[in-house]
């Protein structure tokens, strides 16, 4: 029974924890944009070759 009188204050401080968490997070624009985040996975835009393009193509010497 005398756990009780740690584990009532620690879930309290982790539950202060967890909403700072979440307010600094909506503060800090965490949440703006999540629609182009979940398309994101689906559309294949990769900017930079592959690896197999960087061994077809000859180095230029700088």
């Amino acid at each position: 029974m005398d756990i009780i009188f740690l584990l009532i204050p620690l879930a309290l401080v982790l539950l202060v924890v967890a909403v700072a968490a979440f307010f600094w997070a909506v503060r800090s624009d965490q949440f703006e944009d999540l629609d182009r985040e979940a398309s994101r996975i689906l559309f294949d835009e990769d900017t930079q070759p592959s690896a197999k393009e960087k061994s077809k193509s000859p180095e230029q010497p700088q």
